[in-house]
C-alpha cells in the first residue's frame, strides 16, 4: 500500500482539501491521510468549501502532527510555507514536495473577498492534485523513488543519513548487516542513542553545537564494535547536506565500508615485512602491535616496559607516526643521561636570571613537543622532585619553567619507558606511587629476545639487509651452524646486541656466506658453556608442527627451517629421522 500524507497547518482547510481531491483523481492502491492542527476549528468557509467538493466535513479525519510523525510514507506534501519548516524526518526518508499555498483566512475580512480567496486557493490544490495524478508525475517520481531505493539496498557500502537533529531517516541493507542494528531499530531516532558509542567515532560536525563546519566532507577510518560485540574497521565518508534555499546544514549522508579483511590482512602483511621498522611474528610480538594500533589515537600517557635493547623508542616511534599528532614533533629525551641538576631545566625551560648561567629565556622538551609527542626515556631515573612536576604536567596539562611565574598551557602527548620495574621501586619509595599509576593506565610489555626465539632468524635476515649498505657487503645469507648458534645464545642485550652481532660479522665475512667464525667471540663460547643447553636452545621439533610448515612453504626446507625457527641441519636431521616426511607431497 502506497501512502500519501497532505500536511497544513492553521485551520483554512488546504490538507483536507487536497486530500479530498486525491481520494476522487489517485489510482487504486493509495492511502490517502490528512494531518494538521487538529486542536483548531474548521474555518466556516473551508467547511462550505469541503461541501461544494461534495465532502462532508463531519466525515473527515485530520490527524496531529503527532499522531503521523512516526509513521513510515511514501510522499510527504506541504501545503504551507510553516508546515514544510515544522515537517519532521519522516521513517524511510519519503518523497518531499513543498505547495507554498497563501492562507485564504488571513487574506480579507470582507465576506465576499474571503470566499474569493478560499475559491482561488481550493482551484490551485485542485490543479496541483491533477498535476500529481493525471500527468504521471507521481507514476515517474514513484518509479525514480523506487529505483534509487532498489540502488542504494543493493550497494556493498552502507549508507545512513540522518536529518538536522540527528535523526536517521535511511538505513540501507548493508548498512544493516555490518552494524547489526535492524532498520526498525534506527530510523526516526537520535543516531547517537542508538549506538552505544558515537558511530561516527567524534568526527562528524553534528556531534557538537554549535554544527559549523569547516568542510563538506570528511573520510577516516574508525574503528566500531557492532550489536553482537564484534569490532569491524570502517572507512566512513561523511558528507554534509545544505538544506535547499539557505546556507545551513540540512543534515548528513554517511558511507561506510567494512574494510576489516582487508586491514586484518595488511596487518598480516605488515608483520611478515616489518610493523613500523620492527620486525617480529612471535605471538608475544603480535601482540604487542595490536596494543599500539588500538592507542595510537588514544591520548592517554603510555609506559612501554621491557628490557634495554628490546625497541622501547622505536614502539613510542610508531605510537607517534599513526597518531593524529604525526604531523607534530616527536621529541626524545634520555632522563638517564641529562644530569640532575639540569633534567628540569631541559624538560620545562627556564627564564632568564633563573640561576647563574642562564642569561636568556629557554624552551624546553615540552615547548619543543607542542602539539606531538614526549618520550621521556628511562622514567625510572629522576628525582622525586622532577616526578612532582611531571605528575602537574600530566593532571593539569601545564607546566612551571624554571624561575617563571606563569604556568605554560602543554598540548603534548607523554609516552614513558623504562627497563627498571617501576612497581618495586614504588613499594621501595624510590618512585611516586600516584605518578606511577598515571603512568601505567595503558602499559606496553616489550619481551625480550630470547622469549621470542623463533624471531631470530628473520631479524637475522632483516639485519643482513639493513647493513648491507653500511658495511659494503652482500651478504645473502646465513649458515646453518652459524643460524643454530645466534639461536642457542641467550642475548642480554636483545635485538639491539643482535644487530650489533650481525653487523660486526658482516665486517668480517668476505664472502656471501656468514659463517660461525665470523660470529662475535661471546656468541661462539656461549655454544660451549653449560648454560647454552638451557632456555637458549630451540624448541624440539613435532611432527605435526614440520608438516604444516612444509605444507605452508611449498615444501622448500629452506623457509621451512627459518619458518620453524631452527637452522636447515637441523631441520634435515629431523627429516632424516622421519622417513614418512621424505615421501609426502608437499
Amino acid at each position: 500500500m502506497i501512502r500519501i500524507l497532505f500536511f497544513c497547518t492553521g485551520n483554512g482547510g488546504r490538507s483536507l482539501m487536497a486530500a479530498a481531491f486525491a481520494r476522487k483523481m489517485a489510482p487504486d492502491g493509495l492511502e490517502i491521510v490528512c494531518a494538521g492542527d487538529a486542536s483548531q476549528q474548521l474555518h466556516p468557509v473551508a467547511s462550505e468549501m469541503l461541501g461544494e467538493i461534495g465532502e462532508d466535513p463531519r466525515n473527515l479525519t485530520i490527524h496531529g502532527l503527532e499522531e503521523v510523525q512516526y509513521q513510515s510514507f511514501d510522499v510527504v506534501v506541504t501545503l504551507c510555507n510553516h508546515a514544510n519548516e515544522i515537517c519532521p524526518t519522516f521513517p524511510g526518508s519519503p518523497t518531499r514536495i513543498h505547495w507554498p499555498l497563501m492562507d485564504p483566512t488571513k487574506m480579507d475580512t470582507d465576506k465576499d473577498r474571503l470566499y474569493e480567496a478560499f475559491r482561488l486557493t481550493r482551484d490551485e490544490i485542485r490543479q496541483r492534485v491533477e498535476s500529481l495524478f493525471y500527468h504521471d508525475f507521481f507514476r515517474a517520481m514513484q518509479q525514480l523513488r523506487g529505483t534509487l531505493g532498489t540502488l542504494l539496498d543493493n550497494l556493498t557500502d552502507g549508507v545512513l543519513a540522518h536529518d538536522f537533529e540527528r535523526k536517521i531517516f535511511f538505513f540501507n541493507r548493508a548498512a544493516q548487516e555490518i552494524t547489526g542494528y535492524d532498520y526498525t531499530e534506527v530510523v526516526g531516532r537520535d543516531c547517537h542513542e542508538v549506538f552505544s558509542s558515537r558511530f561516527c567515532g567524534g568526527n562528524c560536525p553534528f556531534c557538537e553545537y554549535p554544527k559549523n563546519p569547516k568542510g563538506s566532507r570528511f573520510q577516516y577510518l574508525r574503528t566500531f564494535i557492532n550489536k553482537k560485540g564484534e569490532r569491524r574497521d570502517l572507512e566512513m565518508s561523511v558528507v554534509i547536506i545544505n538544506a535547499p534555499l539557505n546556507e545551513k546544514m540540512g543534515g548528513a549522508l554517511v558511507i561506510f565500508r567494512d574494510m576489516t579483511e582487508i586491514v586484518h590482512l595488511r596487518n598480516q602483511l605488515e608483520s611478515s615485512r616489518g610493523f613500523c621498522g620492527m620486525v617480529g611474528r612471535h605471538a608475544s610480538m603480535q601482540e604487542v602491535f595490536d596494543t599500539i594500533r588500538e592507542l595510537a589515537d588514544i591520548n592517554v600517557p603510555i609506559l612501554i616496559q621491557g628490557e634495554s635493547g628490546t625497541g622501547k623508542e622505536m614502539v613510542a616511534t610508531a605510537l607517534h607516526q599513526l597518531s593524529k599528532r604525526s604531523a607534530g614533533p616527536f621529541v626524545p629525551v634520555n632522563c638517564g643521561a641529562l644530569p640532575e641538576g639540569t633534567l628540569e631545566s631541559e624538560l620545562f625551560g627556564h627564564v632568564k636570571g633563573a640561576f647563574t648561567g642562564a642569561i636568556h629565556d629557554r624552551k624546553g622538551r615540552f615547548a619543543l613537543a607542542e602539539g606531538g609527542t614526549i618520550f621521556l626515556d628511562e622514567i625510572g631515573e629522576i628525582s622525586p622532585a622532577t616526578q612532582v612536576k611531571l605528575l602537574r604536567v600530566i593532571q593539569e596539562k601545564s607546566y612551571m619553567p624554571v624561575g617563571g611565574e606563569k604556568s605554560v598551557r602543554a598540548d603534548v602527548r607523554v609516552i614513558c619507558a623504562t627497563n627498571k620495574d617501576l612497581k618495586f621501586l614504588t613499594q621501595q619509595g624510590h618512585f611516586r606511587s600516584d605518578l606511577f599509576y598515571r603512568l601505567a593506565v595503558m602499559p606496553i610489555n616489550l619481551p625480550s629476545l630470547k622469549d621470542r626465539g623463533r624471531d631470530i632468524s628473520l631479524l637475522a635476515d632483516y639485519f643482513l639487509d639493513k647493513y648491507s649498505g653500511d658495511t659494503g657487503k652482500t651478504v645473502k645469507e646465513i649458515s646453518p651452524e652459524a643460524l643454530e648458534l645466534l639461536i642457542r645464545y641467550n642475548w642480554p642485550g636483545n635485538v639491539r646486541e643482535l644487530g650489533n652481532a650481525i653487523q660486526y660479522a658482516m665486517v668480517k665475512c668476505h664472502s656471501g656466506l656468514l659463517d660461525v667464525e665470523h660470529l662475535p667471540m661471546e656468541i661462539r663460547e656461549y655454544s660451549e658453556s653449560p648454560s647454552a643447553s638451557k632456555a637458549g636452545r630451540p624448541a624440539k621439533l613435532e611432527l605435526v608442527a614440520v608438516r604444516e610448515a612444509l605444507r605452508t612453504t611449498g615444501g622448500n626446507r629452506a623457509e621451512t627451517a627459518r619458518l620453524l625457527g631452527v637452522s636447515r641441519t637441523t631441520l634435515y636431521r629431523f627429516l632424516e629421522k622421519n622417513e614418512v616426511l621424505q615421501n609426502t607431497n608437499v
